[in-house]
């Protein structure tokens, strides 16, 4: 019995200290959070679950609608959590601009997902940590694609433009994958010096394994980034065939990197172009081998990322602009008449038409605006505890900026599902008081994509030539009825268009004649 007794005493004690110990970590966690916070409260949100947080939100449909309604529910800053990660939509201008632009030296930096390197993106500049590091590979890439640069491309640019106009002309009903070559040959080119062909080209394989690596990157594709151990998970077993998906994709990134490296800097000496690659590669100092190797890394990291960059974004705006033009004919005839009345009938646009055709100008922003590549950015990360109307934002807090919604706010953009260029417009020329697109379409801040000039001369290029010598419609059914087209986007983190099928025909034989003449 005193044994018994003696024990329940000894237990009691156990959990009476247990108590006292979960207590006191509970207030002394309270009290530094009190300080670090400085009793501010974080932003507001929804109630997430234990231990999840709100990991659901991120697996809803059209993610970036989603984020809209928490803003609109909640304020321009939503605090949400998904397995212990901060995150925070911004949604409004003001916000993202404060926190991504003003305050970008704590707001540039990229949360490092464990899907990055398993996929090969880690040679990829645009989602590398913010440091000195990045700011090399910058540095190399703004060489070659800064605003002044742009007139050393537009001739190639103008060429693969050219023949694009063939391909629709001989067969219209590959749209998509004629605007996919296009954009990658035109890419690679410039990157590389390297011709791709038109079909059969052992590059053709290799650039569609590369850029479908898009996919990873769907929020809630794969949950090793919830579970970073599955990474170690062999791929025999059942149920770990993403593992095969992650080294096709880290292999491709690999041979994008060093074959075509290699093949930009042994054709060098008979590339009178000089392709970007082989002119950063002449300039690497070999006074010390490690230094040069870590040069060699930069260009080749570089000539990825500008690959991927330049051959996606444009892919699918231009695919949004042919949906467009099926959708509102009105915009098509008005930008054609522009055309036919600067250019005349007897040569193709050019670039150096861009300043005297407002009208196409202002059809690109809205092409830009209507559907945007990428709904809400690429997201940033804080690299310091902030504040910012009266909110606390922790340290390693992931910023979503909801650019879809900004570009979509009835306030500024009147009917914003409805395509008008005319938004744009006041008096016959661009409306400077009218938010521009492109300042949410190519990101923010330190991270704003370098490549933005060099991707909207492609589209004016590509828009305005295609308008000159086409005309778009609705699908024809097997009826031989016009089919409408419901504009919706692909659920990933760059998003395309669903559909993107329409009716191209000739606009007059001498835009035939044009297009068949010698691109050279």
């Amino acid at each position: 019995m005193a044994f018994q007794l003696e024990s329940t005493v000894n237990l009691s004690l156990v959990g009476f200290a247990f108590s006292v110990f979960i207590t006191y970590v509970y207030v002394s966690a309270r009290e530094r959070w009190r300080k670090r916070s400085r009793g501010l409260p974080l932003p507001p949100g929804p109630q997430g679950m234990p231990f999840i947080g709100n990991i659901t939100h991120f697996q809803k449909p059209e993610l970036w609608k989603a984020h809209r309604e928490l803003c609109n529910t909640y304020g321009d800053v939503v605090y949400l959590s998904a397995m212990g990660q901060p995150f925070v939509i911004l949604g409004s201008p003001a916000a993202i601009f404060e926190l991504l632009d003003k305050r970008s030296a704590v707001t540039s930096d990229r949360s490092q997902a464990p899907i990055i390197p398993l996929v090969g993106q880690d040679s990829n500049f645009s989602l590398m940590p913010y440091g000195s590091w990045w700011r090399r590979h910058k540095r190399a890439f703004w060489q070659h694609f800064h605003p002044a640069s742009i007139d050393r491309h537009i001739s190639i640019q103008k060429k693969y433009t050219r023949m694009f106009l063939r391909k629709l002309l001989a067969e219209p009903s590959r749209l998509r994958e004629h605007i996919r070559h296009t954009f990658s040959a035109t890419v690679v080119k410039i990157l590389y010096g390297v011709d791709v062909a038109d079909r059969d080209d052992r590059y053709i394989a290799l650039i569609e394994k590369v850029l479908s690596v898009v996919v990873a990157f769907t929020p809630g594709k794969y949950f090793v980034d919830v579970f970073p151990i599955l990474q170690y998970v062999p791929k025999w077993i059942p149920g770990a065939g993403f593992q095969q998906d992650f080294e096709t994709w880290r292999t491709a990134a690999l041979e994008v990197k060093t074959m075509l490296f290699r093949e930009a800097t042994e054709r060098y000496a008979e590339d009178a172009g000089r392709s970007v690659i082989a002119q950063l590669a002449e300039r690497v100092d070999h006074e010390t081998r490690e230094a040069a190797f870590e040069e060699y890394e930069i260009i080749k990291n570089v000539g990825l990322t500008a690959f991927e960059g330049g051959a996606d974004t444009t892919f699918s705006t231009l695919q949004s602009f042919f949906v467009a033009m099926s959708l509102f004919p009105e915009v098509q005839r008005k930008a054609q008449a522009e055309i036919d009345f600067v250019v005349g009938p007897n040569r193709l646009p050019d670039y150096s038409d861009r300043d005297a055709l407002p009208y196409v100008n202002a059809l690109v922003k809205e092409a830009l605006r209507w559907q945007p590549v990428l709904p809400f950015s690429l997201p940033h990360s804080t690299t310091e505890d902030m504040e910012y109307s009266g909110y606390f934002i922790p340290k390693g807090t992931i910023l979503m900026p909801s650019s879809w919604a900004c570009l979509h706010d009835p306030e500024v953009y009147p009917e914003p599902g409805r395509f008008i260029p005319d938004r744009f417009m006041r008096d016959g020329q661009l409306d400077p008081d009218v938010r521009d697109p492109a300042r949410f379409a190519f990101g923010y801040g330190r991270r704003i994509c370098p490549g933005r000039h060099f991707a909207e001369a492609a589209l004016f290029l590509n828009i305005a030539m295609v308008l000159y010598a086409f005309d778009i419609a609705s699908p024809i059914d097997d009826c031989g009825k016009p089919t409408h087209i419901e504009p919706r986007m692909t659920d990933t983190m760059l998003t395309y268009p669903l559909d993107c099928r329409c009716t191209i025909t000739l606009r007059s034989t001498k835009a035939r004649e044009l297009i068949l003449s010698d691109i050279s």
